[in-house]
């Protein structure tokens, strides 16, 4: 048989279309996003505060969690570093609405996330192949350190300067989180979309109010910009 009329089998076809796959996610996501609401209220009952009520408090969490979820499983095809980022998903959807909600973001939830995200920095220790974006093991721990250092100059100096609290240290270990976590150049990647979705929000408000007077919570929005670059597939 000529070889040109031999059939090219350029690889296997995927078990599960890129839309089923969303869907599927989308519900387990929403699912998540429950058990987070769920989490919250019984860690904010811990430290002595009250769970709000409202409809945004209540659905907001499941309701991103899926959408989260959604666009992970349609844009993130290694099923292991799906659920990998699916996962610090979950704890920066926890920090968005607790710090809405609270103006707090919990020592119980961003320590043990640190710890996580540690370990998946090291784990080109093991594998190069393993960690969020095939980097050297060492550059979480340093934009880590560098972020959170950062983050710490801007609190004491906004504190110094105004006499009242700019960030504070939940902010600090957000930023020492997100560096872990996202490592070099996505940390300030990160940063720039939150501190534009932050000052976007802050405009809003002046305009809404008329006024220049009141503060807004940093974390929700440096979380968000966490999200948005965990999108970004492997290089």
């Amino acid at each position: 048989m000529d070889a040109e009329a031999l059939p090219c089998v350029c690889g296997d076809p995927p078990l599960v279309s890129p839309y089923a796959l969303a869907a599927i996610w989308a519900v387990g996501g929403g699912a998540a996003g429950w058990a987070v609401r769920w989490g919250s209220v019984k860690l904010a009952r811990l430290e002595g505060l009250e769970p709000g009520s409202k409809r945004w408090q209540i659905f907001g969490p499941p309701v991103l969690c899926a959408l989260v979820f959604a666009i992970y499983a349609f844009e993130i095809t290694p099923f292991p570093l799906l659920v990998l980022r699916s996962l610090f998903g979950l704890v920066l959807v926890q920090v968005i609405f607790f710090d809405f909600e609270h103006r707090l973001i919990l020592d119980r939830v961003i320590f043990p996330s640190m710890v996580l995200a540690l370990l998946v920095s090291l784990s080109p220790l093991v594998s190069s192949r393993l960690g969020l974006w095939q980097q050297p093991w060492w550059t979480g721990i340093a934009m880590g350190l560098a972020a959170g250092l950062l983050f710490l100059v801007l609190a004491l100096a906004g504190s110094a300067l105004f006499k009242a609290e700019a960030l504070g240290f939940g902010d600090v270990k957000l930023a020492l989180f997100m560096g872990l976590l996202l490592g070099w150049p996505y940390t300030f990647t990160a940063m720039f979309y939150g501190v534009f979705l932050a000052g976007l929000i802050s405009i809003g408000v002046i305009v809404w109010r008329r006024s220049m007077k009141g503060t807004i919570a940093y974390g929700p929005y440096l979380a968000a910009g966490a999200l948005i670059v965990l999108l970004d597939p492997l290089k």
